[in-house]
């Protein structure tokens, strides 16, 4: 078997409203792939479905073989929900320990997970006493214990300060480097640029854009960003001669199409040392997210009566 997801042509039908129409995707065991779209794009349904919470209109769903929602199927996957909440009288261990259980994994695995995220020296006060941003690593602790072939998380950075942040990301590559596949769901694209193996993005429910950041960006064919900071009292040379913008009165910036960077670059290493330095931005996922959400084979969900 070669995917632990593997979804053809799902659509899902709520009344009058397709929330999602011909939905194929795949996730691989070891891959990290980001689930995008705006709110209402479809995600929370594919979430639901994965897990087996509904059935699809139409298609076929699997994880890791089983049909959702089955004994099998739920024990290949943990998922952490956009709100987490634990009962408040709790503490992190007996939350997590609950959780190992029902997941049929060993006690020690507990602290484990504990460790991971953080929460060895909290774990044995009640829930009610713990922040936000410790409520989501509990949350993160309960999806890693039992060592599940996939992960399903739903914005599982809210809340987290910026070295949890990095923290989280630097335990959901060690849970692909064993084997494991990582599905989540965030709006926080920046976070996301390095970390992912593969972006898909849906809008009005369908899926307009799967695959690795590099061939969205050539796909979306977006212009390049270059920066060139100009020598002291180089400046205006610098902008007669390869054009753009004026930043600061320092530097130019221009866009070009990625046919053209070579050429651009070999007229801005001509300037010599008129030259300081030169900064290339290839197009950030933020910008082939706004390219694909407004583009794309997307028609309106809603049917005619």
């Amino acid at each position: 078997m070669s995917e632990i997801v593997k979804a053809r042509d799902v659509s899902m039908t709520f009344k009058e409203v397709d929330a999602l129409t011909n939905v194929s995707i795949d996730v691989a065991p070891g891959e990290q792939v980001a689930l995008l779209g705006h709110n209402g794009a479809g995600k929370t349904t594919l979430f639901r479905l994965i897990l087996g919470f509904i059935r699809p209109t139409a298609g076929s769903i699997s994880i890791a073989g089983f049909e959702p929602g089955s004994n099998r199927a739920r024990r290949t996957v943990s998922y952490l929900p956009e709100q987490v909440a634990f009962p408040k009288m709790l503490t992190g261990r007996e939350v997590v320990r609950f959780y190992a259980r029902l997941k049929g994994a060993a006690l020690k695995d507990v602290q484990t997970v504990l460790d991971k995220v953080d929460l060895a020296d909290a774990a044995d006060r009640r829930v009610d006493t713990y922040s936000k941003g410790m409520r989501q690593r509990l949350g993160i602790a309960q999806a890693l214990v039992g060592k599940p072939d996939l992960l399903l998380l739903d914005e599982p950075t809210s809340g987290l300060d910026p070295l949890s942040r990095q923290h989280f990301y630097e335990l959901i590559a060690d849970v692909a480097r064993q084997g494991g596949s990582v599905l989540l769901s965030s709006h926080g694209l920046s976070e996301l640029e390095a970390r992912t193996d593969r972006v898909a993005i849906l809008r009005k429910g369908e899926l307009v854009a799967n695959g690795p950041l590099a061939e969205l960006q050539r796909e979306a064919d977006l212009p390049t960003r270059i920066r060139v900071r100009a020598a002291p009292d180089a400046v205006d040379r610098v902008h007669a001669e390869i054009g753009g913008g004026r930043i600061n009165c320092a530097s130019v910036e221009l866009f070009c199409a990625r046919d053209d960077k070579m050429r651009i670059l070999s007229r801005i290493s001509g300037l010599g040392a008129q030259v300081e330095d030169v900064e290339v931005a290839a197009p950030t996922l933020d910008e082939v997210y706004r390219h694909f959400s407004k583009t794309g084979p997307c028609q309106d969900r809603r049917r005619e009566a």
